[in-house]
């Protein structure tokens, strides 16, 4: 009999967590999510800077002149990959999903919309929105994924590294996506040079 009223107790708690408490739980379980470390970068990129490497399968943050932090991500699949220049224009705690148009067609069993903490919900605990694009930099509800490419054009990062990256960044912050390799001085000389020109043209100067 206590056997069966315990489990009655526990499936009502099941039944009544809200789906925000879902995704906390998820973050305290990736709260000591592997890869994150300090790493030096070439000197032309500013303070709050991101940058990410498609090659490496890393997202690097600027913290100083010569110093970022590395996390690694999941990328895009081959057939979704991009490179450019973008600013973060919207932060989003426990973000919605909203399929795009291209995911509808490809699978119209897909719910049109799935709010922020849900089990379906594949975007994680935090999301960066990018320019006027339908890329974000976001969590996942799958960290075994990091580290390989299977995207739809989203960067993904364990849901303890985006939050930490969330709370540092700025709406406007410049994102760079690159296909080169940042280990490489060579390109991180070339790369950072490029960042420098497009600072000075976006100022003006």
């Amino acid at each position: 009999m206590r056997t069966n009223t315990l489990v009655t107790i526990l499936l009502a708690l099941v039944a009544t967590t809200s789906p925000l408490a879902a995704q906390d739980s998820r973050e305290a379980t990736q709260s000591t999510a592997p890869g994150r470390e300090t790493v030096r970068i070439a000197a032309g990129y500013n303070p709050g800077d991101i940058v990410v490497s498609l090659a490496d399968r890393r997202l690097y943050h600027v913290r100083s002149r010569g110093k970022a932090v590395a996390y690694p991500i999941a990328t895009p699949r081959d057939q979704d990959m991009w490179t450019g220049s973008e600013t973060v224009t919207r932060k989003q705690v426990n973000p919605s999903w909203r399929p795009t148009p291209t995911m509808l067609r490809a699978n119209p069993r897909l719910p049109t919309f799935v709010p922020g903490g849900h089990r379906l919900n594949p975007m994680g605990a935090r999301a960066l929105y990018l320019g006027n694009t339908y890329y974000r930099i976001h969590g996942t509800d799958a960290p075994w994924l990091i580290g390989k490419n299977v995207s739809k054009g989203c960067i993904r990062m364990h849901n303890a590294h985006v939050i930490e990256l969330f709370d540092k960044t700025r709406v406007g912050t410049k994102v760079m996506v690159v296909e080169a390799s940042l280990s490489d001085p060579g390109n991180q000389t070339a790369l950072s040079a490029t960042a420098a020109r497009l600072s000075r043209s976006e100022s003006g100067s």
